[in-house]
């Protein structure tokens, strides 16, 4: 079976390795959380020992969702008589998004309810009543692009919740916001090796309280769940719940007796160190950390000499939000006295931003984004702590007048951008086009798709007007690159720049890199393998996310055809969208090698999956077979010489009519092209075919600056 795991964003990737190694079969990060192959038992395996995880659902129905009519027929023909015992408490959780019909929450919730009260009404002549707070059973819906998913919340109440909060202090820390921090900061190895846990700003102790039971392998739903089961929906599996609760407690037993006092909290505030106190006792930790009132600035004189020597780990979460005012000046004085006290040591630092961040002074190995809820925050992994900082640090790098001026115009598009990639999980994206006139170029972002992403940036210079000096296209070029490196914070290395050389003939593209390098970026479902150095184009045009998207809704069950298929991102969609067959053609075996890359990255491949290496027209008028769905976007102009006369304008009648040809009865073909001057011949495509514009929507935001990049209609046989 398939289910899902929902965390906080930026946790993904813990998440799925969490999950593997608790014995599900397979994990795939998406946004805030993870979709996971494995028996019930392994949810509720995980219910009980996930650290990350904010609830683990076990789906019952999917189904299409069109409205509130369409949601409350569908949740009605669940038996929920089978799913909800007699005198059950019910309560249902509501996400609805993705466009459509429904947009309300809380009355989709009520919608469902209504549906699971009047099918058990019908069934057994009583209703269950509704307790929102702790019900027996708790239903999980999403709603997404008019499909909608009904599970069981297996967790029954959220999992960040451990059972030991008594007290807290403004703004605490999610307990498992605390286990991705100390994860990252690789605890649990300094531990092993003899190390400690000191956190200088401690608040109510969740870091410590939680590296403690990690320490001591105390699975995080034992005093959540105490003896009961965590939910009463009557396919839970009672008998393994049994079994991982006996586990879960031996485990415990031997941990705690081996756990020794290795965890060290001071805080400024009194009263956040009694509340600490408090919560550690109903931890069962009373005798293992050692609790002082202290300044960060005194937290050398409040360690021992053998403890500091020992080394070990700062996991702290330094203020930062409306409630509790952020001051660069503390993060600079928490820096000063870790390189003080315990330079040897690692630290994992939950920071409030970039710019407090570099405040601390220390030298990042990594940096994450993480969200404290709704709170955008930056996790900085330093080791050593006494590391010397960069030759030229980030906060010193001084940009001109101009270079300032690319740099806020950037800042301003990610803020433009930012709701909506982080709604759709878009992490390859354009941020810049030619915005200011002077500084004419592209950048596009790809972050990779893996445990520790990486970003890069993918500049394109366009061609600047002859009566430009060279040297003032120098000088506006290295603006903008650091412009972009400033903003983004990424090593020069990792910046592509593809410029624009003057020489006989005019304008044109200088010698790229010869990396060999790529790098795996996700797109919705798809992983997709991408070169940003070696050639002009990176394997991914970026313009054409809406469109493939849109394929991949539209694939299930389908016989796919990808015409010009470049290196079958379209494929992979449709792959993935549930297609019987693919068919990809393209004149380049370069291309269609990299095609069948993307296909087994995404575990596609065999005789489903057909792959044709031929020029697509000819193809096109000698095949007989039928397809459902077609994809075509063929280049303006070809550069092979084995099809050196091909041009879209002259040749798409005939392509076009062709393409229409293979068509199944109720088959529809999608033809996009990116030539500006491209006309439409209406009058001879309309004799065989209907056609409607969709080019308004397959144009995603990040390049409504140009609306003209490609063109795209929806083609059907008359």
């Amino acid at each position: 079976m398939r289910f899902f795991a929902s965390c906080g964003k930026g946790l993904e990737y813990l998440l799925v390795d969490e999950l593997i190694a608790l014995g599900c079969a397979h994990a795939t990060a998406t946004t805030a959380g993870a979709n996971v192959e494995g028996s019930l038992a392994d949810a509720q395996r995980a219910v009980m020992w996930s650290r990350l995880a904010s609830r683990i659902l076990w789906p019952l129905t999917e189904f299409d969702c069109a409205d509130e009519h369409a949601l409350y027929a569908g949740a009605m023909d669940v038996d929920w008589a089978a799913h909800v015992p007699p005198n059950a408490t019910i309560a249902v959780d509501a996400h609805v998004g993705g466009g459509g019909a429904l947009n309300h929450a809380q009355y989709a919730a009520q919608r469902v309810k209504d549906a699971i009260v009047d099918t058990l009404r019908a069934a057994t002549g009583a209703r269950p009543d509704v307790d929102l707070e702790q019900p027996d059973v708790r239903i999980n819906l999403v709603v997404r692009k008019a499909r909608a998913i009904l599970s069981i919340d297996l967790s029954g109440r959220p999992m960040h919740r451990r059972g030991w909060r008594r007290r807290q202090v403004d703004a605490p820390l999610k307990e498992n916001l605390a286990a991705a921090v100390l994860m990252r900061g690789r605890w649990l190895d300094a531990y092993r090796d003899g190390g400690s846990l000191l956190d200088p700003m401690c608040g109510s102790g969740t870091l410590l309280i939680e590296g403690a039971l990690m320490a001591a392998d105390v699975a995080p739903g034992l005093l959540r769940h105490g003896d009961a089961a965590p939910t009463r929906w009557s396919g839970f599996d009672a008998t393994a719940w049994s079994d991982i609760q006996v586990d879960a407690i031996q485990r415990e037993a031997v941990g705690r007796a081996a756990l020794r006092p290795a965890f060290f909290g001071r805080d400024l505030d009194p009263e956040a160190i009694r509340a600490a106190r408090e919560n550690a006792i109903t931890a069962g930790l009373v005798d293992v950390i050692d609790w002082q009132v202290a300044d960060v600035r005194d937290t050398g004189a409040t360690l021992t000499a053998q403890v500091a020597e020992a080394g070990g780990l700062v996991a702290t979460n330094p203020p930062y939000d409306a409630r509790l005012a952020a001051d660069p000046a503390l993060y600079r004085a928490l820096g000063d006295a870790l390189r003080r006290a315990v330079p040897t040591w690692r630290a994992s630092l939950l920071c409030g931003d970039e710019t407090l961040a570099r405040a601390t002074g220390l030298r990042a190995k990594k940096a994450y984004k993480l969200f404290n809820g709704a709170i955008e925050t930056v996790l900085l992994t330093v080791d050593p702590i006494g590391r010397a900082p960069s030759a030229v640090p980030v906060e010193s790098v001084t940009l001109s007048a101009g270079a300032e001026m690319v740099a806020n115009r950037l800042r301003k598009n990610l803020r433009k951008l930012k709701a909506w990639r982080e709604r759709e999980g878009v992490t390859c994206f354009r941020a810049y086009d030619a915005d200011l006139p002077e500084y004419a170029a592209a950048i596009d972002v790809y972050t990779t798709d893996e445990r520790e992403p990486r970003t890069f940036l993918h500049v394109q210079e366009y061609a600047a007007p002859a009566d430009i000096p060279e040297a003032d296209t120098r000088r506006r070029r290295n603006e903008l690159l650091n412009a972009a490196r400033e903003v983004f914070a990424v090593p020069r290395d990792n910046v592509a720049l593809k410029t624009r050389e003057r020489g006989k003939g005019g304008s044109k593209y200088g010698h790229f890199d010869r990396r060999g390098e790529f790098v795996v970026v996700r797109e919705g479902r798809a992983r997709l393998r991408v070169n940003l150095f070696d050639y002009l184009d990176t394997g991914l045009f970026l313009d054409h996310r809406p469109m493939r998207l849109r394929l991949f809704e539209d694939a299930r069950d389908t016989r796919f055809l990808n015409l010009f298929g470049y290196t079958g991102a379209a494929t992979v969609h449709a792959g993935l969208g549930g297609a019987r067959t693919t068919t990809t053609v393209d004149l380049s075996g370069t291309y269609l090698e990299w095609c069948a890359d993307n296909l087994q990255e995404n575990g596609l491949g065999g005789a489903k999956h057909r792959l044709v290496q031929a020029d697509a027209i000819a193809w096109l008028e000698g095949d007989a077979g039928q397809y459902d769905l077609v994809f075509c976007d063929p280049p303006t102009f070809s550069n092979s010489k084995r099809a050196s006369d091909f041009d879209v304008q002259a040749v798409h009648v005939r392509m076009l009519r062709a393409a229409v040809a293979r068509l199944a009865p109720g088959g529809v073909l999608y033809f996009s092209n990116n030539y500006r001057r491209f006309k439409l011949d209406e009058a001879q495509v309309g004799a065989f075919a209907n056609v409607e514009d969709i080019s308004a929507s397959t144009i995603p935001p990040d390049f409504e600056r140009d609306a003209r990049i490609h063109r795209c209609w929806r083609i059907t046989a008359r």
